[in-house]
């Protein structure tokens, strides 16, 4: 199928729209893809036009996640804000077996229809849609690792911090106030003092007031796009708040490193060896390795808790699962069960989309295996999907906050 494709001149003139799935990261990303010359605007919108939109323009077995981000993108067109002769849209591949590789193709088919002057670009890092594809060179390709690891940890903080601060909004403002400061670095070099710009946002962080009154601990784990995306999830991470609990969230940096670790693990399993394999098992050395340079900077300053380190959740799915299972979040679900319920989390939310199989898979099938491990693990799996009512979502993850408060008083 013949599609438009996006030139190296249409930088200078056209607008690219990109769906919002981790508004802290994807601020910061698409700051610093301005500084290449690309004008990328993050669609933001939650209305019910999103759905609506993804339902009259996507098949009805389509995943949840790619109607949703369908949607999000025909509603902008549809919208009039933008000049549909000098507009673009990216979307991510991760070039894996999940259907997610496979949006792009749904996305300019909805193009051809209706808009077919708009080009569909790709971000992806296995070398796919080579002839409409973001140019990532290695500069862009180190200060968007850079960003992953600012913005990893801005998330991590403000969800330790914004449940418990003493003034309401504090934590917010000291998150716009980084997102501000953090483009600036990047203009220069000065982006790469990670240890003296992690000290820095931790001592801001840990500066406000907060209470000492323990909270419930919710991890919120699932398929990428649905545990992040507050338009899929219907802003759970804010219900979770309001509802007296502290959400832990898995960092974007750990799914990088499943996927860079699935190509070597591959290699091993079915023998092979080429340059991909090779360059993937450099890049997770890499960075893995800034994974740890951050974690020791966070356990350094001492109030917050770090991230899991992508060893000790490799080591966790080993005892349950294989590591070749890596289609969609594949293996990667149950090791971050093992360990949240290992260190304290013992209440997980996994994010079911409409659509997913691999989640639905391996998510609810090794539910109890984990449960049976750990006797206190309450694990409630959350469907997504357009026919899905926000109130019966949160009235079930009440009856699972309802069920630990109660465990919390006998044991009193």
């Amino acid at each position: 199928m013949a599609y438009a494709k996006f030139t190296p001149e249409m930088k200078k003139t056209y607008t690219i729209l990109a769906p919002n799935m981790l508004p802290i990261h994807f601020h910061l990303l698409i700051r610093i893809l301005e500084q290449f010359g690309y004008h990328v605007v993050l669609l933001e919108s939650t209305s019910r036009t999103v759905v609506e939109e993804g339902l009259k323009n996507v098949h009805n077995d389509t995943c949840y996640p790619a109607l949703l981000v369908v949607g999000q993108f025909m509603e902008a067109l549809k919208s009039g804000k933008y000049d549909v002769d000098h507009t673009a849209l990216l979307i991510t591949q991760t070039g894996g077996g999940c259907r997610a590789s496979n949006y792009i193709h749904l996305l300019r088919k909805c193009m051809a229809e209706q808009f077919p002057q708009v080009p569909v670009l790709s971000l992806n890092f296995a070398g796919l849609e080579k002839d409409c594809s973001l140019e990532l060179t290695p500069a862009l390709c180190l200060k968007m690792v850079y960003a992953v690891l600012y913005a990893d940890l801005l998330m991590t903080l403000y969800n330790q911090c914004r449940p418990y601060e003493l003034n309401e909004g504090e934590s917010q403002q000291v998150l716009d106030a980084w997102q501000e400061k953090l483009p600036k670095l990047f203009e220069s070099n000065k982006f790469l003092s990670a240890e003296k710009i992690y000290t820095q946002i931790l001592k801001d962080f840990a500066a406000i007031p907060r209470s000492k009154k323990p909270k419930i601990r919710v991890g919120i784990i699932g398929e990428i796009y649905v545990k992040y995306s507050p338009l899929a999830n219907n802003h759970l991470e804010d219900f979770l708040i309001s509802e007296g609990c502290e959400p832990v969230v898995p960092t974007l940096l750990e799914f990088i490193l499943y996927c860079a670790a699935n190509s070597e693990t591959n290699s091993h399993l079915y023998d092979y060896k080429n340059f991909k394999t090779l360059a993937f098992g450099l890049g997770y050395k890499f960075l893995h390795s800034k994974q740890v340079q951050m974690i020791k900077a966070i356990q350094k300053q001492g109030e917050f808790t770090p991230p899991h380190d992508f060893e000790d959740l490799r080591r966790a799915a080993d005892k349950y699962i294989s590591q070749g299972v890596s289609m969609g979040e594949g293996w990667m679900i149950t090791a971050e069960m093992a360990v949240l319920a290992e260190t304290g989390t013992e209440n997980i939310i996994c994010t079911q989309p409409f659509g997913c199989l691999p989640n639905h898979i391996v998510a609810k099938g090794m539910a109890r295996t984990i449960k049976n491990a750990y006797p206190n693990a309450n694990i409630v799996a959350i469907d997504y999907d357009p026919g899905a009512t926000r109130v019966n979502q949160e009235n079930r993850i009440k009856l699972m906050l309802a069920n630990t408060k109660m465990e919390q008083e006998n044991q009193v």
